[in-house]
C-alpha cells in the first residue's frame, strides 16, 4: 500500500498519504486536492475561487525575489501590491485580511496583528500554496478574508536526498558590499523503513535597496524593514508509519528575521514628489525583529472503521519587536520631558490548539461525503513598551471552541451541492489595567466578555457539459477585531472591558458566482463577489499610530484568469482583478465613502509566459500592471489617489552538467515608482508621518543563483 506516495489533505495538515490508485479526471490528470478546504475538496469541485500556486511557480518567483508578500502579489492580482517592508499591514486579499497558515497551523495573530504573518517561514521551505478566496466558514477564526495555506515541502523518494542552493542579488547600478544580498539553503530528506524525514536550513543577508533613480530607499526604522536585515530558518519534519494506515508526524520550524540597524530614515517631501531615503547611521534602540517557534504533531488513521481521522496539535511562540521612536503615544512627563522619550513595543503571543476532522465518503452509492470536526485554540497575547517596561496592551487570554460539520452531495454526476455549519464560541479574559499617559493614563476595568456565532456555508457546482462548470457560493467568516489596538486606545475614564462595543467579533458575508473552463490545455475562470459586514473594521492612522474604526463595510469585485499551453514547451497566463470598497462613514446605514489603500488593492493585471527552449534552457517573463485608483480625500486634505505603474520581471535557467544556473532580473526597465501603500494607504494629520513613509519601490536588481540536487 505504501508503493504510491502522494500529497493530499484531509483536515488541517498537508500530509503524505498512500493510495493504491488515483482516479484521473476527464483530461487524464490526477485531481488536485485542496487541503485548506478541511474536507479534501478537489479544486474543480469547489464552489469558491481557489488558486493553487505550484512549486514551479514558486521557484520562478524565487529567482526574482525572496519577499513572501511580493511573491503572492506577483501571482494574485487581488492581493495588495507589496510594501517591501517587514510589516505587511494593509496588505489584503480581496480587501480583507486572510488567515495565513503553515500546514494548517495558524500564523495570524488575531488579538494583536503585527502585519508580519507572512514572515514566519522562509519560502524555500514551501512546496505549494493553497489560496481560498473570500470568507470561509470551515476554517473559522480569522478566515474572514480567505485562507492562504503554505504547504511545506515533503520528503523525496529514496533513502537520502540532498539539496543545496545559493543566490546573490545586487542592484544593476551599483555592486558593493552595502547593496549586495545573498541567501543559501541546504536540505536533506528521504525514507527509511517506516520513517519519512526532511530537514532544511536557510540563511539570508539583505543589503541596502536602491530605487529606479539609484537613490537609497528609505528604511522603516519603526515598523521594521527587509532591507538591511538577516534571517534564518530551521525546519524539520519526521513521520513514523505504525502500519499502512496509521501515521504520526512531528514538525518543527524556527524562524528569525532581524534588522541590522545600519541606516536611519531621511524624510522625503510628499507634496513635491521627493521619496524618503536612508543614510548610514545607528538608529535609536534595538533593531526590530521577528522570532517564531512553531511545532505541530499530527496523527492520521486512514481506515478508522472506513473513515479518515486527522488530529493536529500545535504550539507557537511568537515575538515581534518594533523599532524605537519618539512617538507622542509613548511620551510620559513622569519619565522624561515630553518629546524626548524614545521607546519601542514588543508583541508576544503564545498559542496552542487542536484541530480535528473525521471524514466519511462513499455514502449513499458514493453520492455523499460527510466531514465532522472540532477546533480548539488558546491564545495569550500582550504588548508592552520594551525600554520602560510599561503596559501598552494588557495580557489577553483568548479561548476559541469551534465544532463544525460539512456535507458534499452529488445527486447526479454533473451536480454537486455543499453545505455546512460551524459554531464559534469565543471568550476573552482581560485583567484591569492602566493606559499610557498619552491616552490620559485612565484605569480600565477588566472582564471576560464572550461571544458565540453560528456560521453557515452553502454552494453548488454544475457541470452541464464537458470541461465547463458553473458555481455559486455563500459563506460566512468570523474574526476577532484587533483587540490590542482597541484596548490600548481607550482614553476615557470609567470604561470596562465587558461593556466595550468595539470588541464585538466581525462576521463577514461572502457571496460569489462564476464560471470555469478547463480542457487540459486552456483553463479560464470568471467570478463576481460581494463581501459585506454590518459591523466591520477599517484601518486608518492617527498621528503615527494605526487606529481601527468599526463601521459597516462592503467590498465587491470581479476576477478573471486565463491560462493556455501554446505547446508542450510554452505556456502563458493572464489574470485581472477589479475591487471596490465602501464604508458607512457617519453610521447612518448608507455606504457613502470609499475605502482607501490601507484596506483595498487597486485594480491589477498580471501576465506571464513560461518557456522551455531546450532540455537545458528555460525562461520566464511576467508583467504586473497596477491601474490608477481614486479615493475620497481624507479629512486632513491629503491627496491619496494612486498613480499606477507597470513592472516587468524576467528570469532564465540553464541546466549545467551538475546543477542548474539561474539568472533573474526584477524591475527589468528600472521603473521609478512610489509604492501603493505610500501613495494611498496613509491618512494622517501629521506631515512628518506622511513624509517619513513616502517610500519608493525597488529599482532593477540582478539575481544569480545556483542549485543542485544530489
Amino acid at each position: 500500500m505504501r508503493s504510491k506516495v502522494t500529497v493530499v489533505a484531509w483536515g488541517t495538515l498537508s500530509m503524505l498519504v498512500v493510495t493504491p490508485a488515483v482516479a484521473l479526471d476527464s483530461n487524464g490528470q490526477e485531481p488536485l486536492i485542496v487541503t485548506a478546504t478541511r474536507s479534501g475538496t478537489e479544486k474543480q469541485n469547489s464552489p469558491q475561487v481557489v488558486r493553487v500556486i505550484t512549486r514551479e511557480e514558486l521557484d520562478q518567483q524565487r529567482r526574482i525575489t525572496s519577499d513572501s508578500s511580493e511573491i503572492l502579489s506577483n501571482l494574485l492580482p487581488d492581493y495588495s501590491p507589496p510594501r517591501q517592508k517587514m510589516s505587511g499591514s494593509g496588505e489584503t486579499l480581496r480587501g480583507r485580511t486572510p488567515l495565513v497558515m503553515i500546514d494548517g497551523i495558524p500564523q495570524s495573530n488575531p488579538l494583536r496583528p503585527t502585519g508580519r504573518e507572512l514572515h514566519t517561514i522562509d519560502f524555500s521551505m514551501i512546496d505549494h500554496i493553497e489560496v481560498i478566496k473570500g470568507a470561509n466558514a470551515t476554517n473559522g477564526l480569522g478566515a474572514a478574508g480567505g485562507v492562504i495555506n503554505l504547504v511545506t515541502r515533503r520528503p523525496e523518494p529514496g533513502s537520502l536526498n540532498q539539496h543545496f542552493e545559493a543566490q546573490l542579488t545586487t542592484p544593476t547600478s551599483e555592486l558593493n558590499s552595502d547593496t549586495t544580498s545573498y541567501r543559501t539553503n541546504y536540505g536533506v530528506s528521504g525514507n527509511r523503513d517506516a520513517i519519512d524525514y526532511l530537514f532544511s536550513l536557510s540563511y539570508e543577508d539583505q543589503g541596502l535597496y536602491l530605487d529606479g533613480d539609484d537613490d537609497a530607499i528609505g528604511v522603516d526604522n519603526t515598523q521594521g524593514d527587509l532591507m538591511d536585515s538577516r534571517a534564518y530558518d530551521v525546519f524539520g519534519k519526521v513521520a513514523y508509519w505504525l502500519d499502512d494506515d496509521r501515521r504520526l508526524q512531528l514538525s518543527i520550524n524556527h524562524y528569525r528575521l532581524e534588522g541590522q540597524n545600519h541606516y536611519v530614515s531621511v524624510a522625503g517631501d510628499r507634496e513635491n514628489g521627493v521619496p524618503t531615503t536612508s543614510k548610514r547611521d545607528e538608529p535609536e534602540g534595538s533593531a526590530p525583529y521577528n522570532r517564531v517557534w512553531t511545532t505541530g504533531v499530527t496523527w492520521d488513521d486512514y481506515d478508522l472503521a472506513g473513515m479518515h481521522l486527522n488530529v493536529l496539535a500545535f504550539y507557537q511562540d511568537y515575538e515581534s519587536l518594533f523599532g524605537a521612536t519618539d512617538s507622542g503615544t509613548f511620551q510620559d512627563p513622569d519619565i522624561a520631558p515630553v518629546g524626548t522619550l524614545y521607546d519601542q513595543t514588543m508583541a508576544e503571543t503564545s498559542k496552542y490548539g487542536l484541530k480535528t476532522s473525521l471524514i466519511k465518503d462513499g455514502l449513499w452509492d458514493d453520492r455523499i461525503k460527510l466531514t465532522l470536526g472540532l477546533d480548539v485554540m488558546r491564545d495569550d497575547t500582550e504588548q508592552y513598551l520594551w525600554s520602560t517596561d510599561r503596559t501598552y496592551v494588557p495580557e489577553i487570554r483568548y479561548t476559541d471552541i469551534s465544532p463544525f460539520v460539512q456535507m458534499d452531495f452529488s445527486p447526479i454526476e454533473s451536480l454537486t451541492f455543499s453545505a455546512g455549519a460551524r459554531y464559534e464560541y469565543a471568550k476573552l479574559d482581560i485583567d484591569s489595567y492602566r493606559t499610557v499617559a498619552a491616552n490620559n493614563g485612565v484605569d480600565v476595568d477588566g472582564g471576560s466578555p464572550d461571544f458565540d456565532e453560528t456560521l453557515y456555508n452553502a454552494g453548488v457546482v454544475w457541470r452541464p457539459v464537458d470541461d465547463w462548470s458553473l458555481f455559486a457560493n455563500y459563506s460566512e467568516g468570523f474574526a476577532i477585531p484587533d483587540v490590542g489596538r482597541v484596548l490600548r486606545g481607550i482614553n476615557t475614564p470609567g470604561q470596562s472591558v465587558d461593556s466595550f462595543e468595539n470588541l464585538r467579533p466581525i462576521v463577514t458575508d461572502n457571496v460569489e458566482t462564476g464560471v470555469r473552463f478547463d480542457n487540459g490545455r486552456l483553463n479560464a475562470e470568471l467570478s463576481y463577489y460581494v463581501s459585506s459586514s454590518d459591523f466591520g473594521t477599517r484601518l486608518t492612522t492617527r498621528d503615527d499610530a494605526f487606529v481601527m474604526q468599526r463601521e459597516k463595510t462592503e467590498i465587491e469585485g470581479i476576477e478573471a484568469s486565463v491560462g493556455y499551453e501554446f505547446t508542450d514547451r510554452h505556456s502563458g497566463r493572464v489574470a485581472y482583478s477589479h475591487t471596490r470598497g465602501r464604508y458607512d462613514s457617519d453610521n447612518n446605514g448608507t455606504l457613502d465613502s470609499r475605502l482607501n489603500g490601507l484596506n483595498v488593492a487597486p485594480d491589477r493585471l498580471i501576465a506571464s509566459w513560461s518557456a522551455r527552449w531546450s532540455p537545458k534552457w528555460t525562461s520566464f517573463l511576467q508583467v504586473n500592471h497596477a491601474f490608477d485608483k481614486s479615493f475620497d480625500d481624507s479629512a486632513n486634505g491629503w491627496d491619496t489617489d494612486f498613480d499606477g505603474y507597470t513592472l516587468v520581471d524576467a528570469a532564465v535557467g540553464y541546466q549545467l552538467p551538475v546543477g542548474e544556473l539561474n539568472v533573474g532580473i526584477a524591475n527589468l526597465f528600472d521603473k521609478q515608482y512610489i509604492t501603493y501603500y505610500s501613495q494611498s494607504a496613509l491618512d494622517s494629520p501629521s506631515a512628518d508621518y506622511m513624509n517619513d513613509r513616502y517610500f519608493a519601490g525597488r529599482g532593477r536588481t540582478l539575481s544569480v543563483g545556483y542549485s543542485v540536487d544530489f
